[in-house]
Order: structure tokens, then sequence, then C-alpha cells
């Protein structure tokens, strides 16, 4: 698949979903924790705003030579470390919930074409700094598509409004989840689960 055409596409779904929202929907229960507006946040935060500072930070060396290790670290993750990161990510969805105001649709619109631009600017290979460490482009954005596809899926839930999600873009997020899950050894667990075999357990996740 084409990485650079698969997040193009969850970008512009992702932007076109929020501008379908009803205005009533913005305060509803979102995912977990968060409201519509702190997930519209996050997502618009995590996968569309960051994305031309982190492309235009070198990184040096790669850490991390695939998508699903970057979610695999995370797991791994000292408990404490995962604590502040999950606080500092709820901070961030909710002031950039609030930043997005009542033109959030235009807002999320222009980030999603920078990150595009920004994009379209840097090579493959080129080795960025992430969170995680270093990454190659062609990697890292692979991690924020699927960012884009599984909150996407979130946010048409909660809306609602109906999920136009981009096949190609969907593809590529079914593909990193059965790698992430085999990445953190659960890859039998979900192999099982969709050949028919078992159910997976009750609150099971790959991240």
């Amino acid at each position: 698949m084409d990485y650079r055409r698969t997040y193009r596409a969850a970008a512009v779904s992702f932007a076109d979903l929020v501008s379908r929202l009803p205005a009533q929907s913005w305060e509803r229960p979102g995912v977990g924790a968060w409201s519509v507006r702190e997930l519209v946040g996050h997502t618009t935060s995590s996968a569309l705003r960051q994305v031309p500072r982190v492309l235009a930070s070198p990184g040096g060396t790669v850490d991390l030579e695939r998508p699903e290790h970057y979610w695999a670290y995370a797991r791994s993750a000292p408990p404490e470390l995962y604590a502040a990161a999950t606080a500092a990510s709820s901070a961030d969805a909710r002031e950039t919930g609030l930043w997005l105001g009542d033109d959030a649709a235009a807002r999320v619109g222009e980030l999603a074409g920078q990150a595009t631009a920004a994009l379209a600017a840097v090579r493959d290979d080129d080795v960025i700094a992430t969170a995680a460490g270093g990454m190659r482009v062609r990697d890292w954005i692979a991690t924020r598509t699927f960012e884009l596809v599984v909150h996407g899926m979130d946010l048409a839930a909660a809306g609602p409004v109906a999920a136009d999600l981009p096949p190609n873009a969907v593809a590529e997020a079914v593909t990193l989840a059965a790698r992430i899950a085999a990445a953190v050894g659960d890859g039998q667990t979900v192999l099982r689960a969709l050949t028919g075999r078992a159910a997976l357990p009750e609150g099971f996740s790959v991240v």
C-alpha cells in the first residue's frame, strides 16, 4: 500500500466526519472517559497537528524498525511512565478540544492540509524523532493513519454519524493491528478469533 495515500485518505475522512457532527453531540460521551470534543481534540493533536513538527525533527538513529514496534513499546513501558503519558494525553485532548472552538471543522481541515503537505516534503527513509524514539517516516506515519482510522470509528459511533472510512486506510489499520498483536505475543489469540475458532477475551485490545 502507498502509505502517503492512505494517510491522506484517512486525514480527509476524519475531517469530513468532524464536519458532519451534529452541534449537540460535542459534549456527549466519546470513548472511554473522553467526551466527543476531547476525542476530536486527541485525534487532531496526535494524528494531524503534531505531524509537521515531528516530520521536521531529525531522529539520528532508527530505534524502532516497524510501526508495530511503536505500539509494542507503549505496551512495555513502566506503569508509572504509562500513567504519566495517559494523564498528559487526556490533558492535551481537553486543551486541543477547547482550542478547536466553534469552527472545529475548518481548523481540522486546515490541519489535515498542513500535515499532508509536510508529508509530501519528506522522503520515505528519513529518520525522525518520535515520542518512542527514532523512526523512518514511512513507519511512523502508519501509526498516525492507525490513530485516524480507529478514532474515526469511535467518532462515527459517538456522533452518531455515518462512517465512510477509506477502504485502503482501513485495510492498512487492520493489517497493523494484526502485526501489533503478533509483536506483543497475542498473534494466535487474534488469528483464532479472525478465523472463527474462538472469541476474543472480554476487554481485549492490542494497544
